[in-house]
């Protein structure tokens, strides 16, 4: 009987370490969900509350280091770091993107823009568009950044991690994993078939990170040309993705022009390169992401 409570004692008393040591690992790398959550309120609209992502990081850090193996030569770091992006973007897709406001600013700007587009035979202007609005081109500009970062985002989904933090993550399967990479190998592909401007303002804002006076400079046009040509850009490259790998969230166009110029764009990405050409991409040059959407 004494064998048996001494061996309860040390069960015991080896659960308590086990604990003790768990806890000065996530009291440790605390810091490290800052970070990421940092890293993530950059990227996603301002409304998005920063405590909610904490703490969703927060139980992400807790959860890995219960789940941790230190057989598997991971390092715990990174090992946590795939599983708190994993949790913060799940904490997202919870999200409204946007307020009701800016949804509804958003619509209007598209029936305006696309009217515009009907009426001149080209892409307005943005001070075109604030004038069909009776509103400054600087409301255009704000509403079409609070968008366009749900947007960017959402895009960025394609682009994971990685393949080596997708190893880490236990819940990942070989064919999620086959799945993650043909969507980073198509986002590459339909960057790199964008109009030589748009790929140009892809490129130096998101991928290289430098400022839109900077881009408007080497491309001899305004800051506000600028935007334009991103957010058209954002718009041809989600519908894009969305007719390869999502076709019923694909935008429909009318006949016309512009119709047909995306839907050449459309078929560039898919004939750019081949199935084993997508799979052999497993990241974004240049682009910092968490996870996916």
């Amino acid at each position: 009987m004494s064998g048996v409570v001494e061996t309860d004692r040390r069960l015991g008393a080896r659960a308590v370490e086990t604990d003790r040591r768990r806890e000065d690992v996530v009291r440790s790398h605390m810091p490290l969900v800052g970070h990421l959550v940092r890293e993530m309120l950059a990227r996603v609209p301002a409304h998005v509350n920063r405590d909610d992502l904490l703490s969703a990081g927060y139980a992400a850090l807790v959860a890995a280091a219960r789940g941790f193996d230190d057989t598997r030569g991971v390092p715990f770091a990174r090992f946590a770091a795939a599983r708190v992006r994993g949790a913060l973007l799940d904490e997202l897709r919870g999200l409204d993107w946007a307020s009701r406001s800016v949804r509804q600013r958003a619509r209007r700007t598209d029936t305006a823009r696309q009217e515009l587009t009907a009426e001149l035979g080209r892409t307005p202007t943005i001070a075109e568009v604030a004038e069909r609005l009776g509103c400054s081109p600087e409301d255009i500009e704000s509403a079409d950044d609070d968008v366009q970062r749900a947007v960017v985002f959402s895009l960025q989904g394609f682009a994971t991690a990685g393949a080596d933090d997708m190893v880490t993550e236990p819940s990942a399967g070989p064919e999620e994993m086959l799945i993650r990479r043909e969507r980073t190998g198509y986002l590459r592909h339909a960057v790199d078939v964008l109009p030589d401007r748009l790929r140009a303002v892809i490129t130096g804002y998101f991928f290289e990170e430098r400022p839109m006076a900077a881009i408007a400079a080497e491309l001899g046009v305004t800051e506000s040309r600028v935007s334009q040509l991103r957010a058209e850009a954002l718009s041809l490259l989600k519908d894009g993705l969305n007719t390869h790998l999502e076709p019923s969230l694909a935008g429909n166009s009318k006949d016309g022009c512009v119709a047909r110029r995306r839907s050449a764009y459309y078929e560039q990405i898919a004939t750019h390169g081949t199935l084993r050409d997508r799979l052999a991409v497993t990241g974004v040059d240049g682009l910092t992401v968490p996870v996916a959407a």
